[in-house]
């Protein structure tokens, strides 16, 4: 599995509002700075995020967007199904797929079914909150003498 740079980007975005929520909307603008991405590309991206109800628009001169829900309801496993689609590494463990004649007696589907497995496991138990937490001791040591 690889995440392409929308995956990658959208998490990155949701980490931006997370940090730097203050209640009020931040702007498309303010985070490409920050995060040095294009704000034509976050555009694309929050758009996905927006229909899917993670973030909230507010138009207007004072406009911008904002989490909808608490950081620890959003895990890294969410964003990216949104933004990639499914984690499969190979398409025969796909649900929707029983097309392979030799998936009863593979022991290479194991494999994958396992990898498939362990990158659910990671995912969905990492939450944004996690990363706003480990983000803030890392500056925090960053600090430290």
């Amino acid at each position: 599995m690889k995440v392409s740079t929308k995956g990658r980007y959208a998490l990155r975005l949701m980490l931006d509002l997370a940090l730097n929520s203050t209640g009020e909307q931040i702007t498309i603008k303010s985070i490409a700075a920050r995060q040095d991405i294009s704000d034509k590309y976050l555009e694309q991206i929050i758009s996905l995020l927006n229909h899917a109800g993670y973030v909230k628009s507010i138009r207007g001169a004072q406009g911008g967007y904002k989490l909808t829900k608490d950081l620890s309801e959003y895990t890294v496993g969410m964003i990216l199904r949104l933004t990639e689609g499914s984690l499969v590494p190979v398409d025969c463990i796909e649900e929707k797929s029983h097309d392979c004649c030799r998936s009863s007696e593979c022991v290479t589907r194991e494999v994958w079914q396992k990898l498939y497995n362990a990158i659910n496991s990671v995912v969905d138990n990492i939450t944004l909150q996690d990363l706003v937490n480990r983000k803030r001791s890392k500056t925090d040591e960053d600090y430290t003498i």
